[in-house]
């Protein structure tokens, strides 16, 4: 799958703004009846300038009718064509996109194998499976240029009743993540056609290499469990959870111990959906965002109920700015999903960012009783903190803790911290923090955050500032704690150190209010005025707290207070 699809690629970031509201109807249509050539040009590139114009305002779905119009206004125009299928499918038009996917014409060159894909999947969801299984043929020594048609290749061989196709394994010589799904498939496929003893000896294969996110362990934990071998199901789960804690292995673990019903076998379609998850994720590392989205909902159309993929799609919508259609994804897992406390997490803090506090509460409390998953508590709890009911916020964190009879993890104890600190019981914060440490002892957020409190309160500032160097270290592109080194410097009296620091700060965090401030104190010291009153005019425009507000706005009234003296490093 190439890393851009379209010929002209017009405003492809903004096609990224595929909004799942309904077909807009204030496009002129085509004239009725006969019209002369250039009348057709006209009305055709008319048509084309809306659908930019709806693009501009995120409206994707608005974009795929107006090309579409636009297209069947000038049957010869490959380019409109092409560009309303782009539109289609990244607004999620699937069918609609498969039937306007072009074939030939100059500008359809560099959406063939896009095209050609999405008429795969789309003859996959309709059951024609010899038809997919032809269009998915991959041309010998293609296998790396189109990943995604490949995964899907020996599925739709499966689905035509071709038992060879259907466990002929891809090879990917050009990235290991596709190679490994490719891998995974060909045992879930080996199950599918009842060669057991093949897939059993293809997972522990991928298992003895490694098996990042446990995958592999899952795959073979579900296969032994279906086969009625609980116990070496067991012995699989807990080998993975040695080598790497995960909540999905701990549920399987939980299931299988308990004797429950074993996790169905997945259709052709689950599982070759699920196949698309991995060039998805390949296309998201090298941020190529509308592939990425493309993939996605093709994976979707195979597959509706997969969680994974929405929460994916609702990341890439967010990301480009399309709030509501990201929502739109993030609300389709139900309390049921694995992926229901993640989803319903993003959700809330989409509504939080935008500042509607009442309806992100809303949305977390409802979360959190409609399952038992921490993660859902977790989401409650981190706004209840950030609403300021610091309170209700620790009072939850409390519960968790206490479940654990005193084998809480880290974070856990580093989100009660947070919650101690914004409601003055530092004692208890600083308690929390040094138990964390001695749980996750090289942990750069609580090196940082223990380091940084020390220095901002003038104590410790030696030991502190070993800390969030150490912090720094292992995550200098973080802003926050290059931040916490800066201030660091400042209040041990070194303000060129200081500068040099928070400066690089504030270009890893530019939109950070307190490293804004921070910097301006610098400034400040060294006699740079007139930077100094520009990084604390540029906290105002960034939404500071209101205490910070208070600070800044008397800074600039009447300079800074000689509570920025260096600390007394006696006894530090």
């Amino acid at each position: 799958m190439k890393a851009r699809y379209g010929a002209t690629a017009i405003a492809l970031p903004l096609l990224l703004c595929a909004c799942a509201s309904g077909v807009g109807t204030s496009a002129t249509a085509p004239a009725q009846g006969a019209a002369t050539a250039d009348e057709a040009h006209a009305s055709s590139y008319g048509l084309f300038l809306a659908g930019q114009a709806a693009i501009n305002r995120g409206h994707g779905a608005q974009a795929a009718h107006f090309f579409d119009e636009a297209a069947s206004a000038d049957r010869k125009s490959s380019l409109l064509r092409a560009e309303a299928f782009t539109a289609a499918l990244l607004a999620g038009q699937v069918r609609q996109a498969a039937e306007m996917a072009p074939v030939s014409g100059p500008d359809a060159e560099g959406v063939r194998p896009l095209a050609d894909l999405t008429r795969g999947v789309e003859a996959m969801a309709e059951g024609r499976a010899r038809a997919a299984e032809k269009i998915l043929a991959v041309p010998q020594g293609g296998t790396d240029g189109e990943p995604a048609a490949a995964l899907l290749a020996p599925f739709a061989a499966a689905q035509a009743g071709d038992k060879v196709g259907a466990v002929t394994r891809p090879q990917f010589t050009a990235d290991p993540i596709d190679q490994f799904q490719a891998d995974i498939d060909q045992g879930v496929l080996f199950e599918e056609t009842g060669r057991y003893p093949e897939a059993e000896t293809a997972f522990r294969a991928l298992i003895a290499r490694g098996d990042p996110g446990g995958e592999a362990s899952l795959e073979l934990g579900a296969l032994l469990e279906r086969r009625g071998r609980q116990a070496e199901a067991i012995a699989i789960y807990d080998e993975a959870l040695r080598r790497s804690p995960n909540s999905l292995v701990q549920t399987a673990r939980a299931r299988a111990a308990g004797r429950g019903a074993p996790p169905p076998m997945p259709t052709i379609r689950q599982a070759s959906a699920k196949a698309m998850l991995a060039p998805a994720a390949a296309l998201l590392v090298h941020r190529q965002q509308e592939a990425a989205l493309a993939c996605l909902r093709l994976s979707l159309r195979l597959d509706p109920g997969l969680d994974d993929a929405w929460i994916m799609v609702g990341d890439i919508l967010n990301t480009a700015g399309d709030t509501d259609a990201a929502r739109v994804a993030y609300g389709q897992p139900k309390p049921s999903s694995t992926e229901y406390a993640t989803a319903r997490a993003k959700l809330a803090w989409s509504y939080q960012n935008a500042g509607d506090k009442a309806q992100a509460l809303k949305i977390a409390q409802q979360a959190a009783a409609a399952t038992n998953a921490e993660d859902a508590q977790l989401t409650l709890a981190d706004l209840e903190r950030v609403d300021g009911d610091n309170a209700n916020s620790i009072a939850i964190l409390d519960k968790l803790i206490a479940q654990k009879a005193g084998q809480a993890e880290w974070r856990l104890l580093y989100m009660r911290a947070a919650a101690y600190q914004a409601a003055d019981r530092w004692p208890e914060a600083e308690q929390d923090l040094q138990a964390a440490l001695k749980l996750s002892p090289d942990e750069p957020e609580l090196l940082n955050f223990l380091g940084y409190s020390w220095i901002d309160r003038g104590e410790k500032l030696k030991e502190g500032l070993a800390m969030v160097q150490r912090a720094v270290d292992q995550d200098p592109q973080s802003g926050a704690m290059m931040d916490s080194l800066g201030w660091a410097y400042y209040h041990l009296g070194n303000y060129p150190a200081a500068v040099e620091k928070l400066e690089m700060a504030a270009a890893l965090d530019a939109a950070d209010p307190e490293v804004n401030d921070h910097l301006g104190d610098a400034y400040w010291k060294v006699g740079r005025k007139t930077e100094a009153i520009y990084q604390w005019r540029q906290v105002l425009t960034l939404s500071p707290n209101p205490k910070l507000k208070a600070e800044v706005e008397a800074k600039l009234k009447s300079g800074p207070d000689d509570r920025m003296a260096p600390a007394d490093l006696t006894g530090s």
